[in-house]
């Protein structure tokens, strides 16, 4: 049985138990996060790491830099290349212009003028994406490789987190959905959070996590529960994989009942 399936069946268990003694204590969930993964455009060494794990990171702030060797070597053949090709265009409009040439040569130096002007700026983007930037502010979650590593293309370096991709997932009963809409209010309780923390549904799962046959009875119905998922404005109070209970109608509602 996968993580995944213990955890819905844990979940399962719990809500139902809840229910059938008639009290109405909210559902189990934790904490998840959608990480930002950064990684090079293609494979390197990396060579410097200008951050650490759990440091805070504005956008646009320096990460770690891959080796730019292949890519400079590309940047000077590329200007090479537009200077060879800058002359042979001036030498085309100079025939040209003294009925030594025809148009049809000025047109294609300058096409091959234009392709090397390109090929120069590709290369020159390529070189200065060796050193990432932060894509947005968070906090550093994992760094997977350090200085002298080798990186290939695609695999990421390091992981950030926004604070907005913090997110509270739980699971309902079938027979609760009714009181679930996106966008209601719920109050997540945590050990070690000074208060409840309002947070709002913002996905509901229209496929259920346990499959029973195919022929439903009232019972297996029952056993039926749905994924939901709330964010929060104030995602510093949550911890990644932390254990909370969720309670429908936000902060104070259990007092008012």
């Amino acid at each position: 049985m996968t993580a995944r399936r213990i955890a819905v069946v844990l979940a399962a268990a719990l809500v139902l138990a809840a229910c059938s003694d008639g009290r109405d204590p909210g559902y189990q969930g934790w904490v998840e996060a959608d990480l930002i993964f950064v990684s090079p455009d293609e494979y390197g060494r990396v060579e410097t790491l200008s951050v650490r794990e759990g440091d805070v990171v504005e956008k646009g702030a320096p990460l770690f830099a891959v080796d730019p060797d292949l890519q400079a070597a590309d940047v000077d053949m590329a200007k090479a290349a537009l200077a060879n090709a800058q002359i042979a265009y001036e030498r085309a409009q100079t025939l040209f212009k003294t009925a030594s040439g025809t148009q049809k040569a000025v047109d294609d130096a300058e096409a091959a003028l234009r392709t090397a002007e390109a090929r120069l700026s590709s290369a020159q983007t390529r070189l200065v994406r060796r050193k990432m930037a932060s894509p947005v502010s968070g906090s550093v979650q994992q760094i997977y490789y350090r200085p002298g590593e080798l990186v290939p293309a695609g695999r990421p370096v390091l992981s950030l987190l926004p604070p907005g991709n913090i997110k509270v997932r739980f699971f309902v009963p079938e027979t609760e959905l009714p009181r679930i809409s996106l966008g209601q209010p719920v109050a997540i309780h945590c050990d070690g959070c000074k208060a409840e923390v309002p947070a709002r549904v913002t996905f509901i799962s229209r496929q259920s996590e346990y499959t029973p046959p195919v022929i439903y009875s009232l019972d297996e119905r029952s056993k039926l529960v749905f994924l939901i998922e709330a964010r929060t404005n104030t995602p510093s109070e949550l911890r990644v994989g932390q254990p909370v209970d969720v309670r429908l109608g936000g902060p104070g509602a259990e007092a008012r009942r």
